[in-house]
């Protein structure tokens, strides 16, 4: 099984009055374990004063990893639309650099 390199943008809940992203962002920070490998969280302004999340996972291409991924972070108060951005494979053998002749 290979791993998947994926991107997501999490947008406030546009029902909720004073969506904190930077708490959205820290409870997404503490979803990484063993499954979900959380690599970067980033805050971005949106519009109007809003802002998202932006978030990168590394994690098994196995199935049902991404809905249950999806799952949790919809769980997230504050948390409205989840936009699948980008996805690619993922080689960590590709970071070892080779070795010296």
């Amino acid at each position: 099984m290979g791993m998947v390199a994926m991107t997501y943008k999490i947008n406030p809940d546009a029902d909720v009055e004073d969506v904190n992203a930077d708490a959205i962002a820290a409870s997404v920070q503490a979803l990484s374990d063993d499954i979900y490998n959380v690599q970067s969280v980033e805050v971005k302004p949106l519009a109007f004063g809003l802002k998202f999340v932006q978030i990168h996972v590394v994690m098994n291409d196995g199935e049902g990893l991404a809905d249950a991924l999806e799952a949790k972070i919809s769980e997230i108060s504050g948390v409205g639309e989840i936009e699948f951005s980008r996805w690619d494979f993922f080689d960590p053998l590709a970071l070892v650099p080779p070795a010296p002749d």
